[in-house]
């Protein structure tokens, strides 16, 4: 096992990936290149984790936890917008946002540690 399979904020980071996922499989009104942005950005979160735990100094996994924070923020916009638009529920909306807020939180402890 590698040592980032254990991290819980990357175990929360997949299962929010995998809830995007359905919700894009499951949506058929969404435009395709909303639907591909939301895709690469959810999937963007775990895969930074992964390479940043990869990383020898604490500046590059400092890195790469940075940009997979700001893959939560860039979810966070686009989960907005579709809720604007009447292409996501506000309970769904609100559901996604609080584990968006959770993967933030614990992205921002794990970057203010290695400091």
């Amino acid at each position: 096992m590698f040592d980032f399979e254990k991290f819980e904020v990357y175990k929360k980071a997949k299962l929010f990936f995998n809830d995007i996922t359905t919700f894009l499989e499951e949506s058929k009104r969404l435009n395709n290149r909303i639907s591909d942005q939301l895709y690469r950005a959810a999937l963007s979160i775990p895969l930074n984790i992964a390479e940043g735990a990869g990383r020898y100094s604490k500046p590059d996994k400092r890195n790469f936890y940075t940009i997979a924070r700001g893959s939560v923020f860039e979810c966070t916009a686009i989960i907005d917008i579709l809720h604007d638009k009447d292409m996501l529920s506000q309970n769904q909306k609100e559901e996604y946002y609080n584990k968006l807020e959770e993967l933030s939180k614990m992205l921002s402890g794990l970057i203010n540690s290695l400091r």
